[in-house]
């Protein structure tokens, strides 16, 4: 840690901007680290087995419901980077922690706010860093931040070409021609999107996702925007992280509200 002092207490203005009406499905915090090849096609971590009771004294304060996923049961060769237990705020609820062989992640949905994410996210990085038996054989692979947003719209009776042009700038177009007497409707039934950009801090790639899909039991619009950063790019951790998910957060934050601004922000905001 830097100066000896713990990722949990270094405290910075990060209130952000929360909106009355969030359209977010869940937000996720993904850390990956490498697992050991004793033979080709075999990844593990032979430290796992005790990686999970001693995290669990960590977090249990926080995260005292314990989950266990039918993964558990599976062999150790067939779950590398596969989630296999749950720790929970309470039952069923959320934000929960998930752990696996080489694999953790941070979850929260409807309770969502940057601050309090942020401060889980420190916290478990901390927890995991110190729980490791061998924290000199603790290489992390990928970091990845992401945000998964959604808004009720029905492609059967709107064009959402029309949508994502007027209401989140996004222009994605056919030809006319194409259309121009031909039995084809002009509407698009199902959609998908999505395109990635280099991004120098965090060192990583910045990706935005359109797609067609179900919110709450209904037709919907999801946008996904994630960054993530591996390999080299990776900075020293754990005292780096800090620093990374601030710049990671920075990029979807502006993202997501130069995305949203004018109607769709309106709408978010209850007015």
């Amino acid at each position: 840690m830097l100066e000896g002092q713990a990722l949990s207490e270094r405290k910075v203005d990060v209130a952000g901007r929360n909106l009355k009406n969030k359209p977010l499905i869940e937000a996720i915090l993904e850390l990956k680290w490498r697992l050991m090849s004793p033979t080709p096609g075999v990844e593990l971590d032979p430290h796992y087995k005790i990686l999970i009771g001693r995290m669990y004294d960590r977090v249990s304060t926080q995260y005292p419901e314990h989950e266990q996923l039918p993964t558990a049961t599976l062999p150790d060769e067939w779950t590398g980077h596969t989630v296999q237990h749950r720790f929970r705020s309470g039952p069923n609820d959320w934000p929960l922690l998930q752990i696996g062989p080489g694999i953790l992640t941070l979850n929260n949905t409807e309770k969502y706010t940057w601050t309090d994410f942020r401060e889980r996210s420190l916290s478990a990085i901390e927890s995991l860093f110190h729980a490791y038996p061998k924290r000199e054989e603790l290489h992390i692979q990928s970091l990845l931040l992401r945000y998964i947003d959604g808004v009720d719209f029905d492609c059967s009776t709107e064009n959402l070409l029309d949508f994502l042009r007027e209401k989140l700038k996004l222009r994605i177009d056919l030809p006319s021609s194409l259309f121009t007497e031909s039995p084809v409707q002009a509407r698009p039934q199902l959609f998908s999107w999505q395109s990635s950009f280099s991004c120098s801090d965090p060192k990583g790639i910045v990706s935005a996702r359109f797609a067609t899909g179900q919110r709450k039991g209904s037709p919907a619009l999801i946008w996904e925007t994630l960054v993530q950063s591996i390999g080299n790019d990776i900075p020293a951790m754990p005292e780096g992280f800090v620093t990374w998910i601030d710049a990671a957060h920075g990029i979807t934050d502006d993202w997501f509200f130069k995305l949203i601004e004018g109607d769709l922000e309106r709408q978010f905001n209850g007015e």
